[in-house]
């Protein structure tokens, strides 16, 4: 059977269009779960957009074994040699240079003449080949590009030593059958493409990323790149999670084999948007909460009757779990860690403990807890490096909109307490963290949503904080008190600014 490669593009692609700054760490977490998914390459970033991102592709070249490590750049000599030495360390370390293509980029953008796009698209190739092995070079806007002129670059590319060839729909113009069309194009008029690996880049602006992807394999692409949840761009990269189960479960029709673990799925999309606070839609194909709920009665009657009535994918196959079987406060640390490891988290015994009070503690506040709980009891911050805990909250209202809040934090484990009015309870204790921090930081985005069942349900509050030297980073906190919620996502965003 064929081999198809899955490139994950998350932590740049993915990231570099949300807005946030990811920490290393948090990068660091999710390219660990994208090895238990088992994608073949890690696109950690672009090392020479700032030094943070190349701190986190270093991280990630240095600690994540067992995959490709690649790290993206323009076709810029000093873009290449900040990334070659931010894959130092990795196992299998690849390059990812290239250029615009098409005669808006050439002419508009980069006011260079094709001929002169040709020779730099060569020379970034050889440079980049210095220093290793692998490198992939991306033809930007190649769809609408001219095809004689996008197969001259091709070839080029790959005479000058590129063992990856990206042929990117970077507008998502594209529809299958033009997709289709422009990669056998390609396998059948550049010589040498039988050497290389055709790699197929889609966006999604017109809805068709997926689609699209699947065309250009079916045309002979060996490699295919995507976020987890369909992050990008604009309307977002293809959903990586999507092409993965359409391959798999026609699999015998398209004859490809993968490494992927798919039972990891479910988990991998969790963490995706737990990091970067881009919930998931719950009509979302194959991760959404309602991808298999059946609520017809028709369907209900069928489903009980056979699943393939109405169920093409079983749950199980990524890592979904049916269970409604909750855990009580009276449930011990044996039983919390193996209901966890079921739904695809492992604990090392430092971590379990913490876990496990923050279980205790929400277990005291609800008679029952569900499968969701626990999801987001996983996506808590940890206490033991903050540099602000959160202690007490009381708040006061008066009239429809004023709210006055106390609230009484530990900042460098020295207990202080302050009070602030705002513009409604939530407004009022976020300026009184304000105001015990000293802290210069604007609120960007606040969101507040149930993640779990019934009256006690969980309220998961998330905030963007855009700082002067942390960019925008993305805090979450969960109560079944919304406004201690909201509290705990703003102090959890602050502490990120502060690591």
């Amino acid at each position: 059977m064929r081999r198809l490669y899955i490139f994950d593009t998350t932590l740049r692609d993915g990231e570099q269009s949300l807005g946030i700054t990811l920490n290393a760490n948090e990068k660091l977490e999710v390219a660990r779960q994208l090895v238990k998914l088992g994608v073949d390459v890690i696109e950690a970033g672009f090392p020479a957009s700032s030094p943070g991102d190349a701190e986190a592709v270093n991280l990630i070249a240095r600690e994540v074994k067992g995959v490709s490590i690649c790290g993206l750049t323009r076709a810029v000599e000093s873009d290449i040699d900040c990334c070659a030495q931010a894959l130092r360390g990795a196992e299998y370390p690849r390059i990812h240079t290239g250029i615009g293509v098409s005669p808006v980029h050439m002419e508009k953008k980069l006011k260079l003449a094709p001929e002169r796009v040709l020779e730099v698209a060569v020379a970034a190739v050889k440079h980049a080949k210095k220093y290793v092995g692998d490198v992939e070079f991306y033809a930007e806007d190649a769809f609408r590009s001219d095809r004689s002129f996008l197969a001259a670059v091709i070839e080029s590319a790959i005479m000058a030593g590129a063992t990856v060839v990206n042929i990117p729909d970077t507008v998502g113009y594209a529809t299958p059958f033009e997709y289709e069309e422009l990669i056998s194009y390609l396998m059948h008029n550049v010589r040498g493409i039988e050497k290389v690996v055709v790699s197929v880049h889609c966006h999604d602006d017109l809805g068709m990323s997926t689609a699209n992807s699947l065309a250009g394999i079916l045309a002979g692409a060996g490699q295919v790149e995507g976020a987890i949840n369909g992050i990008g761009e604009r309307a977002g990269n293809t959903s990586l999670e999507e092409v993965i189960m359409a391959v798999y479960t026609r699999r015998n029709q398209y004859g490809l084999e993968m490494r992927v673990n798919t039972r990891e799925i479910a988990a991998t999309s969790r963490l995706v948007a737990r990091v970067t606070g881009v919930p998931v839609p719950a009509h979302k194909a194959i991760v959404g909460a309602g991808a298999f709920m059946h609520a017809s009665g028709i369907h209900q009657d069928g489903v009980l009757k056979d699943r393939l009535t109405y169920e093409i994918i079983k749950p199980e196959i990524i890592g979904g779990l049916r269970s409604t079987i909750s855990l009580s406060a009276r449930s011990g640390r044996h039983a919390l860690r193996h209901r966890l490891q079921e739904m695809g988290y492992q604990l090392y015994e430092d971590e379990l403990e913490r876990v496990y009070q923050q279980f205790l503690q929400l277990a005291d506040l609800k008679k029952e807890i569900f499968n969701e709980d626990l999801h987001a009891l996983m996506g808590m911050p940890g206490g033991n490096s903050n540099w602000i805990t959160l202690k007490n909250i009381a708040v006061a209202t008066s009239g429809v909109s004023t709210a006055t809040a106390t609230v009484s934090v530990d900042i460098d484990d020295t207990g202080c307490m302050d009070a602030a009015c705002g513009n409604g309870p939530v407004d009022a204790v976020f300026n009184a963290i304000d105001r015990l921090t000293g802290l210069e930081v604007r609120l960007e985005d606040y969101s507040l949503s149930s993640v779990t069942r019934g009256s006690e349900a969980l309220g998961e509050a998330t905030v963007k904080l855009r700082s002067g030297e942390q960019g925008l980073v993305v805090g979450k906190g969960i109560s079944t008190d919304v406004i201690e919620a909201s509290a705990k996502a703003y102090v959890n965003a602050l502490n990120k600014i502060k690591r």
